[in-house]
């Protein structure tokens, strides 16, 4: 598979990433794509790279979603952004301890896994601290999309913050991925 350097694949967490973030959804006529997404998505597989989701959806374990539901709302997604090389899914709670809710590094090392590649050949996008850290935690780039329910502290932490999907994946597809912040909160080369 071509990419950029050694970047093999893309993957993004689901909700308030590549679709309007709908709390526990279990409809799929409510999946709206974030805007850019159309775009972002096609930039990364014109550049030869694997597209994946990596989704927790803890609404299972609380008995609000079925997973019959999370996979219905999943092929909507697939319909209007994909198709995605490679789907995960943790529907476990925060309490159940597995190795697969984010911010543990489980379902993108699963995702590297079926795609064949490394994590180091990854980069995940994201909109929340825990995505950041799943991304770390699995050896692969992460980049931050925050949305208003991104916490300030989740951007201060996170070395690469980008202003949207596209402007992250311009960074990724750029190789800047090893940017920093500079004090105005926006990225300077390092």
């Amino acid at each position: 598979m071509g990419g950029t350097g050694t970047l093999k694949a893309v993957l993004f967490d689901r909700d308030g990433t590549l679709v309007v973030d709908v709390p526990y959804n279990g409809d799929p006529q409510l999946v709206r794509p974030m805007d850019g997404a159309v775009a972002a998505l096609q930039k990364v597989r014109e550049a030869g790279l694997a597209t994946g989701v990596v989704s927790n959806q803890s609404g299972v374990a609380r008995g609000l979603l079925t997973l019959d539901q999370v996979a219905s709302v999943n092929r909507r997604v697939d319909q209007l952004l994909g198709p995605f090389d490679v789907w995960e899914v943790c529907p476990h709670g925060p309490a159940d301890g597995c190795q697969c809710r984010k911010p543990a590094p489980g379902m993108i090392l699963s995702a590297c896994e079926t795609l064949g590649i490394a994590p180091e050949e990854t980069a995940f996008v994201g909109d929340i601290g825990a995505d950041v850290e799943a991304a770390t935690a699995a050896g692969s780039r992460a980049v931050l999309v925050p949305t208003p329910v991104t916490r300030q502290e989740e951007i201060d932490a996170t070395e690469v913050v980008a202003r949207d999907l596209s402007h992250a994946v311009e960074l990724i597809l750029g190789g800047t991925t090893g940017l920093e912040k500079d004090t105005a909160g926006q990225e300077a080369p390092a």
